[in-house]
């Protein structure tokens, strides 16, 4: 008899990016008090559905139980990323940093406005980039005057720094 092969995982929990502002710091420690306090409930509920007996047979047991365990994670997940945080402090304006917001003039004329922040606080559609990106990465401790190259899906871009907040 042959002992099954199993495939590895493809990944295990992927680590995130401890940098966010003080306001997603925040923000989370608000959602880890929700979801502690809606603990309680979920754990009587578990409890009075494991009074029905069978546990096999009881599917309410079972998806109270789901849901449970879901909770704990997600609680476990927030407090690992919240005792791992680093706040992005406030920064020079001599040069691009995270937490900076950066206004470049492109050679046609219009200007775009990035904030680089920590990997979990990005919205591109408001201009809030990551560090890690390739945009974010390319502007990090350039200066105002410098010349970046912004490369985009069909052409790269020179722009020049002409603002740092």
């Amino acid at each position: 008899m042959q002992i099954p092969k199993r495939k590895p995982p493809t990944f295990s929990h992927p680590s995130t990016d401890p940098l966010i502002t003080e306001d997603k710091f925040n923000e989370l420690t608000v959602r880890l008090q929700r979801l502690k306090t809606e603990r309680p409930r979920l754990a009587d509920e578990v409890h009075r559905l494991a009074q029905n007996g069978d546990f096999s047979e009881n599917a309410e047991y079972q998806m109270a139980k789901g849901r449970l365990r879901g909770l704990n994670d997600s609680i476990d997940r927030l407090e690992q990323q919240l005792n791992h945080a680093e706040i992005i402090s406030k920064h020079s304006v001599n040069h691009v940093q995270i937490g900076s917001t950066v206004t470049v003039q492109c050679p046609d004329g219009s200007q775009k406005k990035f904030q680089i922040l920590g990997s979990q606080e990005t919205d591109p559609s408001r201009g809030i980039i990551s560090h890690q990106s390739p945009i974010g990465a390319q502007l990090l401790l350039k200066k105002i005057g410098d010349t970046v190259e912004l490369k985009r899906a069909a052409s790269n871009m020179s722009c020049s720094i002409i603002k740092i907040e």
